[in-house]
């Protein structure tokens, strides 16, 4: 907090764009593998097997396809948030506020609530505390420093945890391998770990005969191998390329090779969690067969509160079982530190979101002074949302809480990812196109996740009485479907009306990222204000009005004058939401030249771009043995 440039705009969402690659890595990583990770990878991991590695795989590929090819378009756009790149890319309003609303709606469904959900489970787990204690202090220590340091304070927090994070889950991997005799044990132990009561004849409670392959049986299985290959990477794309989250984090790299460095780094990272989370998960079903496997809905009632089954309670059972008093505290911090670091990045991209994309909608003429405010007001607001969605999680989640994230991301975001991949990729995709590709994919992807919650899936040796487009369509088959409509929406309906002007083609396309920068952006007017790149100039396509720019810094220099006389109590207050500078600066009004916006450079050094695009080819081979080996 202390260091970084928190009291303007760019410093308090991107870091100052000053990050180098190892924070970046480490904070994509942490942003990506929250609590809801060891939770619920070690649940499917003890219900199903290996087969969830799959997503943790799949996103190896798709952080490294984000910096080679996404970055560069990003970058050269030179935008903060998703929603306000498709604004530059086709016009108009209508696209950036309906992504702005649905990304926030996305982001309480299926992470805040998710992922607090899970840690206080494991909280409830380990110290019998009331789950609304437990979140509400969670929340409380997190909105604290997302609110007073901004994106740099969250990056070099997410830096340490990542460190805590992989130390504390290798112990408990290399204790839990030592209890069931390594990775020959597990194969072997694994099909034994049948309860003790569970119905005769049936195959409730039993463990899959492919447990140990990545690849299942396009029909029958719970995760069909070609929806695998297909139909969970159209998702992935959506989270690793186009999420704010992660996108915000690779923004605040100092150029392309840091944001590079960042992605190999979270990439080769990736290829942890099949020995971190899933096969404890499976250790935990051999070690507690009646627990975790109950097959039984009373019993499994009685177990932990969910008739459906209690895989989700895997991970935190070795934790309490299997560790030391002392390591037992470490692996506690580490789940803590899993929760934090997730709930920050969002809660900090949340907010950039709602002030970037919706706020300054409504008030174009804001100063940046509110802009920090409203930013750090909405912060708080989430947190009260996400704990008074809890109870819906808890009632609503089904046996495997990592499924119900990634059913409900099959449903919501290919639409959106494949509107990004033709913005991108096509020039002539255009601002009809987009929107009515996106409505259209929306509709039924919010038509299938109503008919999901109106019919859940029959617990095991019931009946299935569901619908067929329920009962025969999986999730990410659907998730294949959804993309093809989609994109087919935006080809004919682009076709059909008139092409994008030649400025919503210019640098925010791959193929025109190169296209000198217009000389008008900088045209702004000398006011201080416009000189610290802020809120007008935050979209350099806008010409700033001399006006505006001088009305804002009147207005500064009457909050200037009010707060000289303030107490010390305030100008402390004003220290911790980074306001402090604003006065320094209100009261030097002198008009000066503007700077240039800050940006990344897309140049890349030779030899760094040569030892980046070995260790790209080394981590897709590596990526392509384990997929091979494992399937």
């Amino acid at each position: 907090m202390w260091k970084t440039q928190r009291s303007t705009v760019k410093g308090y969402f991107l870091a100052g764009g000053q990050m180098v690659w190892w924070p970046v890595g480490a904070s994509l990583f942490a942003s990506n593998v929250g609590s809801g990770h060891f939770i619920g990878l070690a649940g499917s991991g003890a219900a199903s097997g290996i087969a969830a590695t799959a997503y943790e795989w799949n996103g190896m590929f798709c952080v490294l396809v984000l910096a080679w090819l996404f970055l560069p378009i990003y970058i050269a756009a030179g935008v903060t948030t998703m929603p306000e790149y498709l604004q530059k890319r086709f016009g108009g309003k209508r696209i950036q506020m309906f992504l702005a609303i649905l990304y926030l709606f996305i982001y309480i469904f299926t992470k805040i609530s998710v992922d607090m959900y899970a840690g206080a489970l494991f909280i409830q787990q380990a110290l019998h505390w009331d789950l609304y204690i437990a979140v509400a202090g969670l929340l409380a220590i997190t909105a604290v420093y997302t609110v007073a340091g901004g994106l740099a304070a969250v990056i070099y927090t997410d830096a340490l945890q990542t460190l805590i994070m992989l130390i504390g889950a290798v112990t408990l991997m290399v204790f839990s391998f030592v209890e069931v005799g390594g990775l020959e044990g597990l194969q072997t132990k694994y099909f034994d770990a049948i309860p003790s009561t569970r119905k005769e004849n049936s195959s409730c409670g039993l463990p899959r005969e492919d447990a140990f392959h990545i690849f299942r049986d396009p029909v029958h299985s719970d995760l069909p191998w070609p929806g695998v290959l297909v139909g969970m990477t159209i998702p992935s794309l959506w989270y690793w390329c186009t999420d704010q989250v992660i996108v915000q984090r690779s923004l605040a790299a100092k150029n392309l090779s840091h944001a590079k460095g960042g992605s190999l780094m979270t990439s080769y990272l990736k290829i942890l969690p099949l020995f971190m989370m899933v096969m404890p998960g499976m250790i935990s079903r051999i070690l507690f067969p009646d627990l975790v496997a109950c097959a039984d809905a009373e019993i499994c009632r009685k177990i932990c509160g969910n008739p459906s089954g209690c895989s989700d309670i895997a991970y935190p059972k070795l934790v309490i079982e299997l560790l030391p008093v002392g390591l037992r505290g470490l692996m506690m911090s580490v789940m803590i530190a899993a929760l934090m670091s997730s709930l920050t990045s969002i809660f900090n991209s949340a907010s950039t979101i709602f002030t970037m994309d919706l706020w300054k909608h409504f008030r174009p003429r804001c100063s940046e002074w509110e802009l920090m405010i409203v930013g750090r007001v909405f912060v708080l607001l989430l947190t009260v949302v996400s704990i008074l969605w809890i109870p819906l999680v808890q009632a609503g989640q089904g046996g495997q809480l990592f499924i119900y994230i990634q059913s409900i991301s099959s449903y919501l975001q290919p639409p959106v990812a494949m509107v990004f991949i033709l913005g991108c990729f096509w020039k002539r995709a255009n601002e009809k196109g987009a929107f009515w590709g996106l409505v259209i994919g929306l509709l039924l992807g919010v038509i299938r996740l109503v008919l999901d919650f109106i019919y859940p899936e029959p617990q095991c040796g019931e009946t299935d009485l569901r619908p067929g487009v329920v009962k025969y369509m999986h999730y990410l088959y659907f998730s294949m479907v959804l993309a093809v409509i989609s994109t087919l929406t935006v080809l004919v309906v682009s076709m059909l009306t008139e092409p994008p002007s030649e400025e919503m083609i210019s640098r925010l396309t791959w193929f025109t990222r190169g296209d000198l920068p217009v000389k008008k952006d900088l045209a702004v007017s000398p006011s201080p204000d416009a000189a610290k790149g802020v809120c007008e100039a935050e979209r350099p396509a806008l010409q700033i009005d001399i006006s505006i720019a001088s009305e804002n810094s009147s207005n500064d220099n009457k909050c200037t004058t009010n707060t000289k006389g303030k107490s010390k109590l305030m100008t402390t207050f004003l220290w911790l939401c980074g306001m402090e500078r604003k006065q320094e600066n209100a009261e030097n009004a002198a008009p000066t030249k503007p700077e240039p916006l800050p940006m990344a450079s897309l140049e890349e050094k030779p030899l760094v771009k040569h030892v980046l695009n070995i260790n790209l080819l080394l981590c897709v081979c590596a990526g392509l043995f384990l997929w091979a080996y494992f399937a």
